[in-house]
């Protein structure tokens, strides 16, 4: 386990911090470790909700060698500082008893279509400055992607749960099994009231091969997996193609089954997408990896790859002709995932882009006026830090929105 104090002593307080230039939401670095020096906790732990209330999260889940920790100028010759373990300790100590400032209620309803990490932050957001605001959720617990698609081991239930709390806390409303686009639809929404909508329904419909055999009954998609992973019956020897943190997040979980499990990943090129991390966690956990390999098609028996031809740059420039089968009892489908499209088909004037992502100006806002929305739904699978830095900006999109469209008072919120 790492001493957040001995690490903390290792920081230089460097004049131009390299790991605030990694760290995609700008965290104060420094300034976090000065204050945990210094004692003063509740400090640094306001300090880190307020820049990302995902702290705690982003501690656990980001990809921290390409972000803070990779960009600490010690990590040049040696080891750079912990950054995460310091992050985590602070913010999972704070998380329970923060001070969150709220300004006096503005009178004005704000519906958040989906409680994963950009909905999570919308709602903190713009309850805090003053809107009475109301979470929509299919699932009967909140998270989305945090809950339904990251295991339990890389990040706790336990802390999804907490979050329910404060978010209660702070007055925010929470409608669990509510999807809109079924019995509800946008349109409700504002006739009863809701001046702003955001979406941040994340990307939850898997990228298929299109190759022969992905509807066989030892084939199944990782992202559906990992939803309920005790479900599923994967035999002792598993197939994952694709090697995105979503495969090993795979490997990783089925390794941790009872019994004796063989997994081997599969990569169409000479890396995998993954973090170094994760990658390393997979291999010590006993997962293989093998590269420049192409599925052309899917049997009983398992996958069938051709072998790809990669140039030095990561670019496959050719495949070979000899088939090269695989046996496993279970083969899984980890390519990334696209949006569903509930929302776009009953809502008129919500227009999607070619991939089916949701279209959005540079505030943020869609095609649909007073429809705004962020995170993966927008962008595509992309980390938690990203959805929830892109999702303070459209907050505060938002509240310029309804300032101008119903004429607020100018004090409403300072």
């Amino acid at each position: 386990m790492i001493h957040v104090i001995e690490e903390a002593d290792r920081c230089l307080q460097c004049k131009k911090p390299m790991c605030m230039t990694g760290c995609p939401i700008s965290t104060q670095i420094p300034v976090m470790i000065r204050m945990l020096k210094e004692n003063r906790i509740k400090e640094a732990g306001k300090m880190l909700f307020e820049n990302n209330p995902l702290s705690v999260v982003c501690s656990l889940v980001c990809d921290h060698q390409r972000q803070c920790e990779g960009h600490c100028v010690l990590a040049r010759k040696g080891q750079g500082i912990h950054i995460s373990s310091i992050e985590n300790y602070i913010s999972e100590t704070c998380l329970d008893t923060v001070e969150i400032d709220k300004q006096p209620d503005n009178g004005h309803m704000i519906a958040v279509i989906g409680a994963g990490p950009a909905g999570i932050t919308i709602a903190i957001e713009m309850r805090r400055m003053g809107y009475d605001v109301t979470i929509f959720d299919s699932r009967d617990k909140i998270g989305g992607v945090l809950r339904y698609g990251i295991p339990e081991f890389r990040l706790p239930k336990s802390i999804l749960d907490r979050y329910r709390d404060r978010l209660m806390a702070m007055g925010i409303h929470i409608r669990p099994n509510t999807t809109i686009g079924g019995a509800l639809v946008i349109d409700d929404l504002f006739r009863d009231g809701y001046k702003a909508i955001f979406i941040g329904t994340g990307v939850w419909r898997p990228k298929k091969l299109s190759i022969h055999g992905e509807s066989l009954g030892n084939v199944h998609f990782a992202i559906d997996f990992l939803v309920n992973p005790s479900a599923y019956n994967v035999g002792r020897s598993v197939a994952i193609i694709g090697a995105g943190n979503t495969a090993m997040d795979v490997a990783r979980t089925i390794l941790r089954f009872p019994g004796k499990h063989e997994v081997t990943i599969f990569a169409r090129r000479n890396v995998s997408e993954a973090s170094s991390d994760e990658i390393e966690y997979a291999m010590l956990e006993g997962a293989r990896f093998e590269y420049c390999l192409k599925p052309v098609r899917i049997d009983k028996t398992g996958p069938v790859f051709v072998r790809t031809v990669v140039d030095e740059e990561g670019n496959i420039t050719g495949e070979g002709t000899e088939e090269i089968p695989f046996e496993a009892d279970t083969t899984f489908i980890a390519i990334s995932q696209g949006p569903k499209s509930k929302l776009v088909d009953t809502t008129e004037g919500l227009k999607p882009s070619k991939n089916g992502l949701l279209l959005t100006d540079e505030k943020g806002e869609t095609t649909h006026p007073g429809v705004f929305a962020a995170g993966d739904v927008v962008l595509g699978a992309r980390t938690v830090v990203e959805a929830v830095n892109y999702a303070k900006k459209v907050a505060r999109s938002m509240d310029e929105y309804v300032r101008v469209t119903y004429q607020a008072p100018d004090g409403m919120n300072p």
